[in-house]
């Protein structure tokens, strides 16, 4: 590694330069400064890499392409609570202090930090800034900056900033180009999520707060892009800028190269599919591989002019479905919940729904090596869950499988086993209707956007079944602006949940699963779980220092998740689909992670033919 920055820094320095570290306080000795930093081990590429192996560093630059949403937008201001924001826009126009690579685990290398320091127990990280970084308008991003953004997303930035901010102890420049932050808990991961917040420009909120601002009030970012042209609810145009500082960084090298991006809003997925079938856009992800086989097969698929492509991933599958809010009755009780897994005949709706094309989600990391494992708890596992025994819920430690139907419509032996555990929860029939001991119904409300047809017809066989056992179903669709606010304000009893896991499991998982929050207005943890078991285990994840502790803490929280049974899981998704233009281009070999925001468009580039 090179020689310590900090020391280097300080021999160089003058007189101006010795007063403010000292003005600073007592500041301990730094560790060896680094061009990357891995959760365990060492990064995968060494200093002076040219590129990143996804890359092709001679992707020409140029061509415009259009992206179609659904539903509509009313901000453009990515980092506050307030508002709906085009969910591409974080990836397209603003940079963090390091840049994750899609093709480890959890690694990070310098972007607008052009190296990092932090002890062997991470207590502590320094970031020095590279001399060069620009904001888009051209003035250079600073140390106050990097303190700003810190403090202002912490205190009135969206609430999965504030997490974070809670574990900062203090956070002080020690030179002219570098930042220095201290933590207050033992956490490895800390380092690592402090060099992916985003870096916002201090002077464009000078005496406002960043969470008043209207539409016309778009952040100043680092980014390629900035945002040319907008129609409110309609479309956002995105344009590369010409003046973009990183262009000549290796962590840039072949990416950000379409010199327009567009996105086109729609009412529903239908009207998107129309459009694409059209010519009106010009790529699109599909998640539904029946549909993927039998209706892309359009004149322009037959010509020749879009491109099917898959891109496989080695990432979990994490958890798609449908929470259940525990908060609230009737799935506050255990055995309530896995009568709904019963009665939810995945096996027949998958057939009618994707053609049985598409294997079902088993456990919230199915899919990967940090699943849990089939049958009883391993040893190392078992004792991480022995001190939560009397909280844990059946299966946990002897081992725990979903329900299999048979296949048919009917579902006989799965309906009779889910009205079993009814009974035993206290639920009984009168007249056809599921009723509890005072005679109230058992009735619930599924809240869902209007515009996601996919799990509306989920819903509408599952509600079949469950009228069989006399519970009455009301499906709330509503807009957009509605579906957040009740979301946030955890106005549901069910509500559709989709959670993408990495292979590098941290800090995120409070905000997932953490009692903490379970109750928090805005809260990620939809289903409202509440478990000493599983707090537990997230803490033991983030703190644990070798990647068989690391494992063993990860196979230990998939268990009390998938056994407190708190989603009703669909099905997963192994490849990416990708339909596209066949200007569109990408190259091999394909990053671990597959496609994703940070794939497409990033790393495809244009090529006429």
């Amino acid at each position: 590694m090179p020689p310590d920055f900090f020391q280097n820094l300080r021999a160089a320095a003058t007189l101006g330069l010795c007063l403010l570290t000292l003005s600073a306080g007592a500041i301990p000795a730094a560790a060896e400064s680094a061009h990357g930093i891995a959760l365990y081990g060492e990064p995968a590429l060494p200093e002076g890499f040219t590129h990143l192996p996804y890359a092709n560093p001679d992707a020409p630059k140029g061509g415009r392409v259009v992206f179609g949403n659904s539903g509509s937008f009313d901000s453009l201001n990515p980092f506050v609570a307030k508002g709906r924001v085009p969910w591409q826009m974080s990836f397209w126009g603003y940079e963090s202090l390091m840049g994750r690579s899609w093709d480890e685990p959890f690694t990070l290398y310098g972007l607008l930090a052009e190296s990092v320091d932090t002890p062997d127990d991470r207590s502590w990280v320094e970031f020095t800034l590279r001399p060069e970084a620009r904001f888009s308008d051209g003035t250079p991003v600073t140390v106050d900056d990097v303190i700003w953004s810190f403090e202002t997303l912490g205190r009135e930035g969206h609430p999965r900033y504030m997490g974070f901010a809670s574990k900062i102890e203090s956070i002080e420049p020690t030179g002219p180009h570098s930042v220095r932050i201290a933590f207050n808990e033992d956490n490895r991961e800390l380092a690592m999520i402090a060099g992916l917040r985003p870096i916002l420009q201090k002077a464009q909120w000078e005496g406002r707060s960043i969470a008043d601002g209207g539409i016309q009030d778009i952040p100043v970012g680092t980014g390629p892009y900035v945002v040319a042209d907008y129609d409110i609810g309609r479309s956002v145009t995105f344009r590369r800028n010409p003046d973009y500082w990183g262009r000549d960084l290796p962590f840039r090298a072949g990416s950000s190269n379409y010199d327009e991006l567009r996105i086109e809003y729609f009412g529903d997925e239908t009207a998107l599919f129309e459009a694409f079938k059209a010519g009106e856009i010009s790529a699109v992800r599909e998640f539904n591989a029946e549909k993927w086989d039998t209706q892309y097969d359009f004149p322009a698929v037959q010509r020749g002019d879009i491109v099917k492509s898959e891109i496989p991933h080695r990432k979990p599958s994490g958890i798609t479905g449908f929470a259940m809010n525990t908060r609230r009755p009737p799935f506050d009780d255990w055995r309530v919940r896995e009568a709904m897994l019963q009665a939810f005949n995945f096996e027949f709706i998958n057939d009618t729904m994707t053609g049985g094309g598409q294997k079902r989600i088993t456990s919230y990391f199915s899919g990967s090596d940090l699943a849990m494992r089939h049958g009883p708890a391993d040893p190392a596992v078992r004792a991480l869950l022995d001190p939560f025994a009397d909280t844990l819920l059946p299966g946990a430690l002897d081992g725990y499988d979903l329900p299999v139907g048979d296949g048919t419509a009917r579902n006989r032996g799965n309906l009779r086993q889910a009205a079993r555990m009814l009974a035993q929860a206290g639920w009984t029939v009168d007249q056809g209707r599921l009723v509890d001991a005072e005679g109230r119904p058992f009735q619930f409300t599924v809240l869902l956007r209007q515009a996601d047809q996919s799990m509306a017809r989920v819903l509408d066989i599952y509600t079949q079944a469950l009228d069989k056992l006399g519970i009455q179903v009301r499906v709330d669709r509503v807009d957009d602006a509605q579906f957040v606010q009740r979301e946030a304000g955890l106005d549901f009893d069910m509500i559709p949940i989709r959670r993408e896991l990495s292979l590098s499991p941290g800090n995120e998982q409070r905000f997932y699963w953490g009692s903490g929050g379970a109750n928090a207005e805005g809260t990620r943890n939809l289903p409202g779980i509440a478990s000493p078991a599983a707090d537990a285990m997230i803490e033991q994840l983030v703190q644990v220092t070798t990647p068989e502790a690391f494992s063993n803490a990860v196979h230990a929280l998939d268990r009390v998740l998938t056994t407190g049974r708190y989603v009703i899981p669909i099905w997963r998704y192994e490849v990416g689909r990708i339909a596209h233009v066949r200007q569109m281009k990408f190259g091999h070999p394909l990053p671990i992670y597959g496609d994703g925001p940070y794939f497409m468009p990033d790393f495809w580039w244009w090529e006429d033919s």
